[in-house]
């Protein structure tokens, strides 16, 4: 065994050990807080598409686009089963 793969594998040992010690119990929390944020920002482009008024107007309303792609989950995590006018979402 050559010292560059005694040295990759003990990276890779290091890693899993950091990986397990650090990240592996907030994990959970961390994508949780991430899908809080996500879902605020999708409540506040939802209420700036429907006229209401919004102090960064300006920076969400550039964002729709990219919000399409994943509005039929984020509606079902609110607890609606359907969104929309037929062919908008579901």
């Amino acid at each position: 065994m050559s010292l560059r793969t005694r040295l990759a594998s003990a990276w890779r040992r290091a890693e899993a050990a950091h990986d397990q010690l650090f990240v592996a119990r907030w994990r959970q929390g961390l994508r949780r807080e991430v899908r809080r944020q996500e879902d605020t920002l999708r409540a506040l482009v939802m209420l700036e598409s429907l006229g209401v008024d919004n102090p960064v107007a300006y920076e969400t309303l550039d964002l729709v686009p990219y919000l399409v792609a994943d509005l039929h989950a984020w509606h079902r995590r609110m607890g609606q089963e359907s969104f929309g006018d037929p062919g908008v979402c579901c």
